[in-house]
């Protein structure tokens, strides 16, 4: 199993997000399990528009850099631009936990290095994977904005 967050803020991000939650069961070797709600947020750490954020669980056998390959394929498809750190985005995809793996390389740390620290993650995780996250994580965080969006359920 492996975790996948979603966001975006530019364009219709909804769709996008919508969109890429359809194209993650389509990936080679690969199963949507699970899927959070949407969620609206403010940006944090980034600038822009509000941010529509999920959580996916997957079944995969890609290699972890494999499923990275995939997600930034997924992102260049949306027309995701890099132009600086925390740049609005079309879509941003990013493997949040995959099975119980520790990777530290310079192109993936897994678990993500900063999942515990965000409401935009660990809100639509605890939809799909309850058990990963503690009351105390989500007390943590309280402070950061977040709406679960209507007509929306897991």
């Amino acid at each position: 199993m492996a975790f996948i967050a979603l966001g975006a803020n530019l364009g219709d991000a909804r769709l996008a997000v919508e969109v890429a939650l359809q194209a993650l069961g389509r990936l080679p070797e690969t199963r949507l399990r699970a899927r959070s709600r949407l969620y609206r947020t403010a940006p944090h750490e980034a600038t822009g528009p509000d941010f529509i954020n999920a959580v996916a669980r997957i079944e995969t056998h890609l290699s972890a850099p494999a499923l990275l390959d995939a997600l930034q394929a997924l992102e260049n498809a949306a027309g995701r631009e890099r132009p600086y750190a925390n740049a609005p985005r079309t879509l941003d995809l990013d493997i949040l936990l995959y099975g119980d793996a520790r990777i530290d390389s310079p192109r993936l740390t897994v678990p993500h290095p900063r999942m515990q620290g965000r409401a935009f993650v660990l809100h639509p995780l605890a939809d799909v994977a309850p058990e990963r996250v503690s009351a105390a994580d989500l007390l943590a965080v309280q402070n950061q904005p977040i709406t679960p969006m209507e007509n929306d359920a897991p």
